[in-house]
């Protein structure tokens, strides 16, 4: 596969690790900060630590109050971003390529000397209360949350990422601040960047910032053991019953992944899987049906979802169920391993489409693997998938019974 790119990775001395993708021709560059810490590395009584560290971060440090930093990458027709994760926390910026200084500087400036002002926290808490009650408002959302909660009860990969209402009511600046000085050390950062940006350049301006700080200690994480609950549910006065069929799935370095990312395609994941052509297409059953896989470091799901009319609900389930079952006795056809093997490598390519795409994948490659795989790896081990690997995995997948999370007026499953 052709590229007009340059991957290079240089871990520092006791600091962070650098990786870069030099685009040739590239104007812009997207920078991120990526932080191997994420909500299942919080205690309980702090669950949402790391959400809210996020929203606080571009509030401003002693020397920069959030309007200059908007003002700084306004100036430059920039803009900056978050996200949190279950296994890590990322910042970035994409600016003009000759403005990655002024990225550089900011994103060290808020992620090692934040201000927590007082006025600041309470404001941002007010904030994130409300994101909560949004996302109780949003049932196809809700339906996640218990699910995810279902499959791994008792541990941080089943907790919300924005965290829960007491949690966040009683967090005191003490306790994000503990949480910000244990982790976000350099030996739990990723920086990366692609676009027009020189290697060597970028580990050097690294290297001058990084100063005295000690490396510090990375997550010490502890694998899911509870087995998933079987049912959840939430009684919503709302016009469609929303169903989520959850199992334990891959971890993130499984030889396995490419051949359950097959099946997931399979299943749900495009407009000529099973799931949407038999319950959408062919029945009118659902506008909304899907299906995705998740990994982390030591564990993963794997889920199906449909919203339907409490009418058709039973039925829907019962389809759902009938799909899932082929597929773990039937396995798949050599027409269906072929498109969604042709969809998966194209989407690779397609994900090479802009350089925050590109910063994206190297970052968090680096992040939760180490290292960057190569699409090209990538593009054979995807080739290299047959019939025989995706029934293999799907008699796995599917030889555990479901989680099941119901959202909405009435439960199929109180009648199956």
């Amino acid at each position: 596969m052709a590229s007009d790119s340059t991957i290079e990775v240089t871990h520092l001395d006791g600091g962070p690790t650098v990786v870069t993708e030099t685009v040739a021709g590239s104007g812009s560059v997207s920078l991120g900060f990526w932080f191997a810490v994420g909500s299942r590395d919080e205690d309980p009584e702090a669950a949402g630590a790391s959400h809210f560290l996020e929203h606080l971060l571009f509030k401003g440090t002693p020397d920069r109050r959030a309007r200059d930093i908007a003002e700084a990458v306004d100036a430059v027709g920039g803009d900056m971003n978050a996200s949190t994760g279950r296994e890590y926390t990322a910042y970035y910026a994409r600016l003009p390529a000759h403005e990655l200084d002024l990225g550089l500087d900011i994103l060290v400036d808020v992620t090692t000397r934040p201000a927590f002002r007082p006025a600041d926290i309470e404001a941002e808490r007010q904030v994130i209360l409300e994101e909560l009650l949004m996302d109780e408002d949003l049932p196809d959302d809700l339906v996640m949350t218990i699910l995810q909660d279902a499959l791994f009860p008792d541990h941080g990969l089943g907790r919300e990422v924005v965290g829960n209402k007491p949690a966040l009511e009683v967090m005191t600046r003490d306790q994000i601040a503990g949480f910000h000085e244990q982790w976000y050390t350099p030996a739990n950062l990723v920086v990366a960047a692609a676009g027009g940006v020189g290697h060597d350049d970028l580990v050097g301006a690294v290297r001058r910032h990084q100063g005295d700080i000690q490396p510090g200690a990375q997550p010490d994480r502890e694998q899911p053991l509870v087995a998933p609950r079987p049912k959840a549910s939430a009684h919503r006065p709302v016009e469609q019953v929303h169903l989520a069929l959850g199992w334990r799935a891959l971890p993130i370095g499984h030889p396995d992944r490419y051949a359950l990312a097959v099946l997931n395609q399979v299943l749900g994941g495009g407009l000529s899987s099973r799931m949407f052509q038999e319950i959408r297409e062919e029945r009118g059953m659902a506008y909304t049906v899907y299906s995705s896989v998740s990994a982390y470091s030591d564990a993963g799901s794997a889920l199906a979802y449909v919203a339907t009319s409490p009418r058709r609900a039973s039925e829907t389930l019962g389809l759902l169920h009938s799909i899932i079952d082929d597929l773990a006795s039937g396995g798949i056809t050599d027409r269906e391993l072929d498109i969604s093997r042709g969809y998966l490598e194209g989407s690779l390519v397609l994900g090479l489409e802009d350089n925050a795409s590109r910063m994206s994948r190297i970052g968090s490659n680096v992040t939760v693997r180490g290292t960057v795989i190569p699409i090209e790896d990538h593009v054979e081990a995807i080739r290299a998938v047959d019939r025989a690997a995706v029934e293999k995995v799907a008699a796995a997948l599917f030889a555990q019974a479901p989680a099941i999370a119901v959202v909405g007026p009435a439960d199929p499953t109180d009648a199956t």
